[in-house]
């Protein structure tokens, strides 16, 4: 059953900061007495002598970008305990990886030190580093648009993957500048990005690479008749998926693997459509042919919204996989292609809204925020199957919502609109950020008989070009595709997908209108946490009408109280908050810290010290993300009035990675609780960090992802509550919770991150 979680040497010069009560950090001498060049000049290793390591929580480096970039420093965040189980620590030396900096220059590093008291200071050194030859020439691009000065793009790191060099794959910034290579000596491009290490498939062989240079082989699959990695490698559901050659089939089976290379799931597309065919009364030897290119799988995407696994078929369609039976659940493809013959496929068929064109040659499936489907569709028809179906000479990277109940499939975004790219093979689309691409073009004017190029596309959400980057190639070997990675607070261990911090706004009275928080911990370990309730402060926001001095109370499931307070300096962990920037900007309002919180439901109650009616914000800070416990079902309950008295609802989802969310709001079905004067008709808005609208919905039937929300037993017991499925990346987002037609009374916001 799926289940739900929420969701080379130089001069050294120091700098220390020192807040009130740091004693750690005053207490803990620390000195960079070495620097050691890498593998690469991408990576050097810092020697630091350490006067008392236990005290250590976890060591930054951020690399200044280099004068008149808009990129995001490069950093990474090393938790003490990564860097003793990875042997970087023998008291009192540390050896810290720095990796990501320029090559042939002098970089500014800046460490921070945190300790476990919450204290921190921090040192700046530089590094300088050798030239680095480049064979493939990522570092000297032809540029047909410099980086803007716009900071709206959501992404400044981009990983590329090819075969023209031993040293693959690479990391560019969005300036054009080379930031990082492979160090496994390997030439293979299916390549991806998983657990803060890179994965490249060789052979039978699949090895990791860690951005500190460290590789090692994690799985050897000719068990399975493996005999080539090829194209791509994907995330799945539990790990990353692999396309592989085997003995039996030649481009049609996908494996999923963990991080340590076990194998979880196998995919076999020639059984699974041979089944489908012979169940339809068709033969399958007229369209499967194992041992030739009758498929070629090209890349994968699961979707965590309905737990299905689409894969690419350049040669036919798009096909659509139930995750765990395997079963055929859609396809989409040209229906003049030879596959569109069966009868027995044909019944998977999507069909094509009006002004929709079918993918054809496609590369790089993915799933987009809003749950659309992304391709880049390169326009080549089938080489294998007869029909070939139609040709386009040029490529264009297209979107499509998918209604699986009228199964349709309309095409709402595609790119360029009044040009063309002839690009026949290869290439990459990703959606970073709502509506901020990374497009490849990994063969432009391939089989015209003149030069090739490779060329890199970053638009933002505006569709404004920030960035146009363009490499001599001669075949798909330079880039055969491109996708973010977001290093510029890269932690060690990996943080996975989750959402980390919940903040509700609404307004505080008596009675049932209060502020109400609910959250569930799950896992085998415990969380700690730290939740605030604001008032006063709220109003040099430009909020009137706050609630003047707001009393936090937290419950566990037993109804037992655990922990309140009236003001938070009083609290045991005033200290810590002072430390770490959580204190409440008043003194009249209220925190606490909840350290070693057992798995269970809890629920938080910001009512008002007088019954003076005001707004209040009620907030829940994750501050064990490491863990291995999770926050799940996030909610909060308040009163939605009108103006400034609606019901809004933060939420943080990971650091680097993304999830898929479940956001509902509920009015009519809390009258079952006990609830009085509930929200008869809710409306839910969801914004990003810059305020923009990404999603809104009203009636949670008319979402088009309702199928999506009743397979995870979500559905909102009313037919006015409203719920959206969102595949978010790592940022902060909004829930706004209004009434329909200005209506007034109790809501409830919850968040659920699916896994």
């Amino acid at each position: 059953m799926k289940t739900r979680s929420l969701i080379a040497a130089s001069a050294v010069f120091m700098i220390f900061t020192h807040l009130a009560g740091a004693n750690q950090a005053d207490d803990t001498a620390i000195t960079i007495t070495g620097k050691t060049p890498g593998v690469t000049p991408f990576i050097s290793k810092l020697t630091l002598q350490v006067s008392n390591t236990t005290v250590l929580k976890s060591i930054q480096f951020a690399i200044d970008p280099k004068p008149g970039s808009v990129t995001r420093p490069l950093s990474g965040t090393y938790a003490n305990q990564y860097l003793v189980g990875r042997g970087f620590e023998h008291p009192p030396e540390i050896i810290l990886p720095v990796f990501g900096l320029y090559a042939g220059y002098t970089n500014i590093v800046r460490l921070t030190y945190r300790f476990l008291d919450g204290s921190s200071k921090q040192a700046v050194t530089a590094v300088t580093t050798a030239t680095f030859d480049d064979p493939c020439g990522y570092d000297s691009p032809t540029v047909l648009q410099r980086r803007t000065r716009n900071t709206d793009l959501s992404y400044d790191y981009v990983m590329v993957k090819g075969s023209c060099s031993n040293f693959e794959p690479a990391i560019i910034d969005t300036d054009g500048a080379l930031r990082w290579v492979g160090t496994a000596g390997l030439s293979f491009g299916n390549v991806t990005f998983f657990d803060n290490a890179v994965y490249l498939g060789h052979g039978h062989q699949l090895s990791r690479i860690e951005l500190d240079g460290a590789f090692t082989v994690v799985g050897d699959y000719s068990s399975l008749g493996v005999v080539s990695c090829h194209h791509n490698i994907d995330r799945g559901k539990n790990g990353i998926i692999l396309d592989v050659d085997t003995t039996e089939y030649f481009n049609s089976v996908n494996i999923e693997v963990d991080a340590s290379g076990n194998v979880l799931k196998v995919w076999k597309l020639g059984d699974i459509i041979s089944a489908a065919m012979r169940a339809g009364g068709d033969d399958p030897t007229q369209f499967v042919h194992p041992l030739e290119n009758w498929f070629h799988n090209n890349g994968v995407t699961y979707n965590r919204a309905d737990d299905s696994l689409i894969v690419s078929s350049r040669e036919n369609f798009l096909i659509c996989l139930d995750y765990e039976t395997g079963a055929i659940k859609w396809i989409l493809g040209d229906p003049t292609k030879k596959w569109y013959q069966f009868p027995s496929l044909r019944k998977f068929a999507l069909t094509l809204a009006p002004g929709s064109l079918p993918p054809i040659g496609q590369h790089a499936p993915s799933i987009t925020y809003d749950q659309n489907l992304l391709i880049i569709d390169n326009g080549q028809s089938s080489v294998f199957q007869v029909p070939k179906g139609d040709q386009r000479d040029y490529a264009s990277p297209r979107k499509y919502r998918l209604d699986l109940v009228a199964k349709t499939a309309t095409e709402v975004w595609n790119y360029p609109v009044n040009e063309s790219v002839h690009c026949p093979y290869c290439s990459s689309v990703y959606e970073d950020a709502p509506f901020n691409y990374l497009i490849d073009y990994a063969f432009v004017n391939g089989g015209l008989g003149i030069p090739v190029f490779a060329q890199l596309l970053g638009l933002n959400a505006a569709g404004d070009r920030i960035f146009h980057y363009q490499y001599p190639a001669i075949n798909c070997g330079k880039i055969y595709r491109a996708f973010p990675v977001h290093l510029e607070n890269i932690k060690f261990p990996t943080v996975g997908p989750q959402v980390l911090n919940l903040s509700t706004r609404g307004l505080v009275s008596v009675g049932d209108n209060v502020l109400i928080g609910g959250f569930i911990v799950t896992g085998p370990g415990p969380k700690s946490v730290v939740l605030r309730a604001l008032g006063p402060s709220l109003s040099g926001f430009g909020l009137s009408g706050v609630l003047a001095d707001p009393v936090l109370s937290v419950y566990n499931s037993s109804r037992t109280l655990i922990a309140s307070n009236d003001n938070w300096r009083e609290d045991i962990g005033a200290a810590y908050m002072v430390q770490n920037g959580l204190a409440p900007g008043n003194s009249a309002e209220s925190a606490t810290l909840l350290q070693n919180l057992a798995p269970g439901a809890y629920t938080v109650i910001v009512t008002g010290k007088d019954p003076t009616p005001g707004i209040s914000l009620v907030e829940l800070y994750d501050i064990s993300p490491l863990a291995n416990s999770k926050l799940v079902n996030m909610s909060a309950r308040g009163s939605v009035g009108t103006g400034d008295s609606v019901l809004i609802s933060g939420f943080i989802v990971g650091d680097v990675e993304s999830a898929t969310v479940v956001v509902r709001a509920l009015g009519p079905s809390l009258a079952a609780f006990g609830v009085s004067g509930v929200l008869s008709d809710p409306t839910l808005t969801i914004q990003d960090s810059r305020g923009t609208v990404i999603a809104s919905n009203d009636n949670w039937q008319d979402n088009i992802n309702a199928i999506d929300i009743r397979k995870n037993a979500l559905s909102p017991p009313n037919a006015l509550e409203s719920a959206l499925v969102l595949h978010l990346p790592a940022g902060s987002y909004t829930a706004i919770i209004r009434g329909a037609n200005g209506a007034t009374g109790n809501a409830l916001a919850e968040v659920y991150t699916l896994h």
